[in-house]
């Protein structure tokens, strides 16, 4: 097989779930060749992505290192089997990989849940609200190279709002809501597009206004994705220099506490839709 010359944030997950399962038996990438009776550089490739792997290696694999899992190994399984080439694929060599591996990692979901307090998440952004965020980058993006990712902003949100939709929570900060990232005008039509999501019935939005007591997560935005089964869940992290996913079961069980801790002090789901209209009767 021919190495790939850039693997997917997926096909490198799927690589590191399998050196956590050789490391976890005790062997070493030559121990792990000599049982499945290939090269060592084989295994080193598959486990760094850059080679695929077929469904029947990633069970001969788990049996070799003795997992008896059985979700999960389905679970591997399952990615190794699933050579989905989604609308994603349009935007190969137009939009950084990045963009690309979270509109994967969303097909993928059982279901995500989001803080915001900077902007408003992604996938309830309407698209004046992404091109006025898009236009803020430095230096400024060529419209060459601002619309395409305007437009792939937009197709993201298929996985809200198309047949299968995946639940979504989002626990949004007032500050994001009254921040007018565009016109007034933008900013009232935001609000309620946000609304009208919320109305679906896989959407949850929920609001910590300014005058809640006990909130001190200012800086905690994230994502976090719900895999087939936890310990292929994702969490991620925006900062200027672009977004990280984390997959380390550690810092999973931490951003899992920390979703809980920020929802707890946000609205019930009724009372922020009240909230929100009031915000946009206010524009």
């Amino acid at each position: 097989m021919v190495p790939r010359k850039q693997p997917t944030a997926r096909q490198e997950r799927l690589g590191r779930e399998l050196r956590k399962l050789r490391e976890a038996a005790g062997l070493s990438a030559r121990e792990a060749a000599k049982l499945l009776g290939v090269v060592s550089v084989t295994v080193s490739q598959i486990e760094s992505g850059v080679a695929g792997v077929s469904e029947a290696r990633v069970r001969r694999l788990a049996a070799q290192y003795a997992c008896a899992d059985a979700d999960l190994i389905d679970a591997l399984a399952e990615m190794a089997r699933d050579r989905t080439r989604g609308w994603w694929e349009d935007y190969r060599d137009v939009l950084p990989p990045g963009f690309l591996d979270l509109a994967e990692l969303e097909h993928h979901a059982r279901s995500m849940g989001v803080i915001a307090t900077a902007h408003v998440p992604g996938l309830l952004q309407t698209e004046d609200y992404a091109r006025a965020v898009f236009r803020y980058a430095v230096p400024e993006l060529p419209t060459s190279e601002l619309e395409p990712r305007v437009e792939h902003r937009m197709r993201r949100r298929v996985v809200i709002e198309d047949k299968g939709a995946v639940g979504y929570e989002a626990v949004v900060h007032e500050a994001v809501l009254r921040t007018r990232v565009g016109s007034r005008a933008q900013a009232k039509n935001q609000l309620r597009d946000i609304l009208a999501q919320s109305d679906r019935p896989n959407v949850t939005v929920r609001v910590i206004p300014f005058d809640v007591d006990g909130f001190g997560g200012a800086n905690t935005s994230m994502l976090y994705v719900n895999g087939p089964v936890p310990q292929l869940d994702t969490a991620k992290r925006d900062a200027p220099h672009g977004g990280s996913f984390i997959d380390a079961c550690s810092q999973l069980a931490r951003f899992r506490t920390l979703f809980r801790k920020v929802e707890s002090v946000s609205l019930d789901p009724q009372r922020s839709r009240d909230f929100i209209h009031r915000l946009a009767k206010e524009l």
